[in-house]
C-alpha cells in the first residue's frame, strides 16, 4: 500500500516562463463564481474536434477504458509526467468541456495562453514561485482563492474538472506528494453541491500510461480507478459562506485523509516503481510470462496490466536485477520486450515490405504535408528539444503543433489553395482542400509508422548478431525458471 507520507516532495525547477508573472493578464482571466463554465462553448466545440486530430498526430495507438458513471461533477486526477499532453488525454477520453487549474504563466503566455483562457482554465501561483519571489503573497492569495472558488462552483454545478494534484510535471516513475489545493476546492465543491441540493461530485482517479512519454508516435493507455466519494463538511457556517460566494478553507481533518486516499488510489494505477529501469523490467517479465503461457501481449494495455501483476507478485531481487539488465540492453537501442519472438528469442526478421510501403506513402504525400505542416512540425521539434521546461515539454510542443494545425495552419493553406484555384464554389473547394490536407497528413503518418517498423526490425536484427544480443538471451534463459516458480 502506497504511503503518502513517504512520497517525494521536491520543489519544481522553475522555468523562465514560471518566473515571469503578468498581473494585468491574470486579472483578466475569465472566472465565474455562479457555477457557469468560464470558457467559451463555441471554442470548446472546435477544440474537441482539434484534439481528436492532434491525438491522431501525436499517438500511434491508444486505448481508453470506460469511465465510471457519476451523477454530479467529477474531478479527474492523475500523475503528471507528460506536460500539457496529460490534460489533453483526459479531455480526449471524455469529449466535453472541462474546467482546469494550472500554472499562472500557462494562462498568459503567447499562443497557449490564448487557448487556455478560452478553455476557461484558472491560474494558480504555486508555493515554489512564491519562494522564488515571483509574486507578493497577497496578490497570489487573491488569485488562487478566486481560481479555487471558480473550480469549486463549476464542479458543484456538474462540470467535470481536470487536475494534476502533484502541482507540477516531473519525470519520475512514481507519484510525488500531492498538493492540498485540489482537495480543498474539491471538498468545497461537495459542500456547495450539498447546500444547493445538487448531486455531490466525486474524485475520479485516472491512470495515464505512455510507452515512452517523450517519444513522438508512442502508445498510450488511459484507465480509470474507482471513484472516491467526497465527504461533506458538516459546518453550516462554512457551507453558507461558500454558497454566498466567499472562499473559506475546509478543515484540515477532512483535507489530509482525502489527500491520502487519493494518493493511495492513484498509486495503484500509476507505474509506482522505484525507477524507470525497474518498471521496464516489470514489462519485460510480463512479456516473458505471457510467452511461457504460449501467447503474446496484444496491446499496450495488456502490457501495463501484466507489468502490474509482476509488481504485485514481488519477484525475487535476483530476477529483478537480471530483468533490469536485459531490459536496459533493449532500451539502449530504443527497443522493448516486443522484440522477442514466441520462443523468447530476439526476432531477427526484417520488415522490408513495411519499409517500402511506408516510404512510398510518405513520398506520395510529402508535398502536401510539407506545405501544410512543415513549419509547425519544425517549430515543435526545435522548441521541444530546446525548451527549459524539461523532457515532459517535448510532447507539449508536439501537441501545440498538432492542435494548431487544424485550427490555424491548415485553414490558411486551404484558403490559399481556394484563392489561387477557385473555379465556381469557394466553400466547397475550401472544404475539399482542407480534407485533402487532413487525409495527406494522416497517410503520411501511417507511412512514417511503417517506416519506423522497418527501422525497428533493423535494430532487432543487428542486436541478434551482436554481443549484447547474446548477453540478452543468456539473461532471458536464466530468468525463465524463476518465472515458472512464481506462477
Amino acid at each position: 500500500m502506497a504511503d503518502a507520507r513517504e512520497a517525494p516532495d521536491p520543489d519544481p525547477e522553475l522555468s523562465s516562463g514560471a518566473m515571469k508573472i503578468n498581473p494585468s493578464k491574470l486579472e483578466k482571466v475569465p472566472w465565474d463564481h455562479s457555477g457557469k463554465h468560464p470558457g467559451s462553448r463555441p471554442f470548446w466545440t472546435i477544440l474537441l474536434w482539434a484534439v481528436d486530430i492532434a491525438w491522431s498526430i501525436i499517438f500511434r495507438r491508444a486505448h481508453f477504458d470506460e469511465t465510471p458513471d457519476s451523477d454530479g461533477g467529477a474531478v479527474f486526477a492523475s500523475i503528471h509526467i507528460n506536460g500539457l499532453v496529460d490534460p489533453l488525454a483526459i479531455v480526449k477520453s471524455q469529449r466535453r468541456p472541462f474546467v482546469s487549474i494550472g500554472r499562472h504563466d500557462i494562462m498568459t503566455m503567447p499562443v497557449i495562453g490564448w487557448m487556455t483562457r478560452r478553455m476557461g482554465s484558472q491560474p494558480v501561483i504555486r508555493r515554489a514561485e512564491l519562494k522564488g519571489g515571483v509574486s507578493n503573497p497577497e496578490f497570489a492569495a487573491r488569485i488562487n482563492q478566486r481560481s479555487m472558488l471558480t473550480m469549486a462552483n463549476c464542479i458543484a454545478s456538474g462540470h467535470p474538472a481536470v487536475v494534476m494534484p502533484e502541482g507540477k510535471s516531473h519525470q519520475d516513475s512514481k507519484l510525488h506528494a500531492l498538493r492540498t489545493g485540489t482537495l480543498r476546492f474539491t471538498l468545497n465543491a461537495a459542500s456547495i453541491a450539498h447546500t444547493k441540493a445538487r448531486p455531490v461530485p466525486v474524485i475520479q482517479p485516472v491512470g495515464l500510461h505512455y510507452r515512452c512519454h517523450h517519444w513522438f508516435r508512442t502508445d498510450a493507455y488511459i484507465e480509470f480507478g474507482e471513484p472516491i466519494k467526497i465527504p461533506i463538511v458538516e459546518d453550516p457556517h462554512h457551507n453558507a459562506k461558500l454558497a454566498d460566494g466567499e472562499w473559506t478553507e475546509p478543515p484540515a481533518e477532512h483535507v489530509i485523509p482525502l489527500r491520502d486516499e487519493l494518493y493511495e488510489k492513484l498509486s495503484v494505477i500509476t507505474p509506482n516503481a522505484p525507477d524507470w529501469e525497474t518498471y521496464r523490467a516489470w514489462h519485460l517479465l510480463g512479456h516473458l510470462s505471457a510467452i511461457k503461457e504460449g501467447t503474446k501481449l496484444p496491446s499496450y494495455k495488456h502490457e501495463v496490466l501484466a507489468a502490474r501483476e509482476i509488481r504485485e507478485s514481488n519477484p525475487p531481487e535476483g530476477v529483478i536485477e537480471s530483468a533490469k539488465e536485459a531490459a536496459e540492453i533493449l532500451h539502449s537501442i530504443d527497443l522493448d520486450a516486443r522484440a522477442l519472438d514466441e520462443g523468447a528469442k530476439i526476432d531477427s526478421g526484417k520488415a522490408v515490405g513495411r519499409g517500402l510501403a511506408g516510404a512510398l506513402l510518405m513520398l506520395a504525400t510529402a508535398p502536401i504535408v510539407f506545405l501544410s505542416s512543415g513549419l509547425q512540425a519544425l517549430a515543435g521539434w526545435y522548441q521541444g528539444d530546446n525548451s527549459d521546461e524539461g523532457m515532459d515539454a517535448r510532447t507539449t510542443h508536439h501537441m501545440i503543433g498538432g492542435v494548431f494545425s487544424p485550427l490555424l495552419f491548415w485553414p490558411i493553406a486551404s484558403l490559399a489553395f481556394t484563392l489561387v484555384f477557385s473555379l465556381s464554389n469557394p466553400l466547397i473547394e475550401f472544404t475539399c482542400a482542407f480534407m485533402v490536407i487532413l487525409a495527406a497528413n494522416l497517410v503520411f503518418l501511417r507511412g512514417y509508422d511503417l517506416w519506423d517498423d522497418f527501422r525497428t526490425s533493423v535494430r532487432r536484427s543487428e542486436l541478434a548478431r551482436s554481443e549484447d544480443g547474446k548477453r540478452l538471451e543468456e539473461l532471458l534463459a536464466g530468468i525463465e525458471p524463476p518465472l515458472v516458480v512464481l506462477k
